[in-house]
C-alpha cells in the first residue's frame, strides 16, 4: 500500500508508468526463479535453495529500506530490490515440492489447505501491519550512522527482512528432508542427507502431461481472475457509487479483509469436504461459483452512475496505464485533503450508458469469488501434487508457480485496459467467457486430474 507514495518521495521522475513495472517486477522475479530453485531442489537438499532464496529475500528488503540514499536514479534502485524479493518468493515451488513429497495422498488436501490458509492469513494481517506502521510517520527515525531510515515505508520491509533471517534459522534447526510415496511409505530420494534400510524405490511410470498442461491453465486462470478482481475492486467502486478515496480505501479494504477470514473458513472446510466428494468435484464447482460471481457483476437496470461533470474539455478516452490504475489503490487519503469530483469520470464514454452495478450486486459478487477462488486455488496445486506422483516434483511446481505469476502480471493490465476503455459489461462479459472456457476445459479433462498411483493401478481411488 505504501509502494507508490515512497516512490514519489524518493524519486519525482518516476511516473504511473514506472509503478506499473515497479508493481510487476516482483511477479516477474518470481516467475523466472521458480523453475530454477525447482530444478535445484530436485538434485540437492531442499534446504539449499530455501536458505540462498530467504537470504535474497532478506538483501532485498534492505536494499529497499536504502533505496533513499542514492543520489540520483532511485526508482531503479526501488525497481531492482523488487525484482529481487520476487526473485526470492519463487521459493514457494519448493515448499509445494518438499509438502507434495512428504505427504500421502490421505494427507496431501489437508496440508495443502493449512499452507494456503497460512497465506490467506498474511493475506489479511499485511494490511494491518501497514496501518499500524503508519503510526511512525513519514519522518520517523533515522540512524545516521548507518543511514537508515525507520519510517512507515521502511518498517514493512525491515519487518520481513526480521523475518526472513528468523526463517533462515528455524530452517537449519527444524527442516528434515522426508519423502514418501502415495501410500504414505519412505522413499529414497537424492534429498535425503542418510539413506534407510526401510526405504522403498520410487514408483515408475510416465506422468500425464495432457493433465499436467490443463492444471498449469487452471492455475494461470484462477490467479487471473483474482489478481484482476483485486485491481478492479477500488476503481470499480469509486465509479459506481461515488466514493471518495477516502472511503474507497476504507470500505475496500474492509471487503477484501472480509474475504481474506472468509477464504480462512473455506480452506478449513475444504479439508473436510474433499474426503466426501473428492477434490475435481470441488475444484468444477468452485470455478462454477467464480463464473455466477462475475456473472451478478454484469450491469443491468436502469440506473446509471453519478458522471463527474468537471474538465469537459477532455472528451477522449484515456489511454490509462497499468500503473495509473495501480495508483487508485495505493493513493494515501491523506496526500490530498480535496477530494476533488466523484463518480464515473467523463473521460470514460460508457459512464453515459452503462448501468451502474448495484451494491448488493457487488457484495454478493464478491462473497461468491471469495468461496470459489480459495477452492480453485488450492485444489489446482493439490491435484497437480498427485498427477505428478511421487518423483521429485521442483521443476514442475516451479513452472505452475511461475504460471501463476504471469497471471499476477497480465490480469490487472487486462482488466485495467479493457475496463477503462470499454466498461464492466465488456469486462466481466470476457471474465465470464474466461471462467466458462476453462468450465468447458475441465470438463474434457476431468477423468484424466487423478493421481499418479491411481493412473497406473496401484492405489484405488
Amino acid at each position: 500500500m505504501s509502494i507508490w507514495p515512497y516512490l514519489q518521495k524518493i524519486d519525482q521522475t518516476a511516473d504511473a508508468s514506472f509503478l506499473g513495472w515497479v508493481i510487476a517486477s516482483f511477479s516477474l522475479g518470481q516467475m523466472v526463479a521458480s523453475p530454477v530453485f525447482g530444478l535445484w531442489s530436485n538434485y540437492r537438499p531442499r534446504k539449499e535453495p530455501l536458505i540462498i532464496s530467504l537470504s535474497i529475500s532478506v538483501a532485498a528488503n534492505c536494499l529497499y529500506a536504502y533505496v533513499h540514499v542514492p543520489a540520483s536514479h532511485n526508482k531503479y534502485y526501488m525497481l531492482v530490490a523488487r525484482g529481487l524479493v520476487g526473485f526470492g518468493a519463487g521459493n514457494v515451488a519448493v515448499i509445494r515440492s518438499y509438502i507434495a513429497g512428504a505427504t500421502s495422498l490421505q494427507e496431501r488436501t489437508s496440508s495443502m489447505a493449512n499452507t494456503s490458509a497460512c497465506q490467506a492469513l498474511g493475506f489479511i494481517l499485511g494490511p494491518v501491519f501497514q496501518t499500524c506502521f503508519a503510526l511512525i510517520g513519514e519522518k520517523g527515525v533515522t540512524w545516521d550512522t548507518i543511514k537508515l531510515q525507520i519510517n512507515m515505508y521502511t518498517a514493512p520491509v525491515l519487518l520481513g527482512a526480521f523475518l526472513g533471517v528468523l526463517n533462515i534459522i528455524l530452517i537449519l534447526i527444524l527442516l528434515r528432508e522426508h519423502h514418501v510415496d502415495d501410500s504414505g511409505r519412505q522413499c529414497k530420494n537424492v534429498n535425503f542427507e542418510e539413506a534407510s534400510t526401510d526405504e522403498v524405490q520410487v514408483l515408475q511410470g510416465n506422468i500425464d502431461q495432457v493433465a499436467v498442461v490443463a492444471t498449469n491453465i487452471v492455475f494461470f486462470v484462477i490467479l487471473f481472475i483474482f489478481a484482476l478482481f483485486e485491481t478492479i475492486v477500488t476503481p470499480l467502486t469509486m465509479d459506481m457509487y461515488a466514493w471518495t478515496r477516502e472511503q474507497a480505501v476504507l470500505y475496500d479494504g474492509i471487503i477484501l479483509a472480509a474475504l481474506g477470514v472468509e477464504a480462512l473458513i473455506i480452506f478449513m472446510g475444504i479439508k473436510l469436504l474433499s474426503k466426501k466428494i473428492g477434490e475435481r468435484a470441488i475444484l468444477l464447482g468452485g470455478f462454477i461459483v467464480v463464473w455466477v460471481g462475475f456473472f451478478i457483476l454484469l450491469p443491468w437496470g436502469n440506473h446509471f452512475p453519478k458522471i463527474q461533470w468537471e474538465d469537459l474539455h477532455n472528451t477522449s478516452i484515456p489511454n490509462t496505464t497499468f500503473g495509473e490504475i495501480i495508483i487508485t489503490l495505493w493513493k494515501s487519503p491523506k496526500e490530498d485533503h480535496n477530494e476533488g469530483p466523484t463518480g464515473c469520470p467523463i473521460g470514460q464514454a460508457w459512464c453515459f450508458y452503462t448501468p451502474m452495478i448495484h451494491l448488493a450486486q457487488f457484495l454478493t459478487s464478491a462473497v461468491l469469488i471469495g468461496i470459489g477462488y480459495p477452492s480453485c486455488n488450492v485444489m489446482s496445486y493439490t491435484l497437480y501434487s498427485k498427477i505428478l506422483g511421487p518423483k521429485p516434483q521442483g521443476v514442475y511446481m516451479g513452472w505452475l508457480t511461475a504460471s501463476g505469476s504471469a497471471a499476477r502480471i497480465l490480469g490487472p493490465v487486462f482488466i485495467s485496459q479493457v475496463y477503462t476503455s470499454w466498461g464492466p459489461r465488456w469486462a466481466f462479459s470476457l471474465v465470464c467467457g474466461i471462467v466458462m472456457l476453462t468450465i468447458i476445459l475441465l470438463g474434457v479433462v476431468y477423468r484424466r486430474l487423478v493421481a499418479f498411483s491411481v493412473r497406473h493401478g496401484r492405489i484405488q481411488e
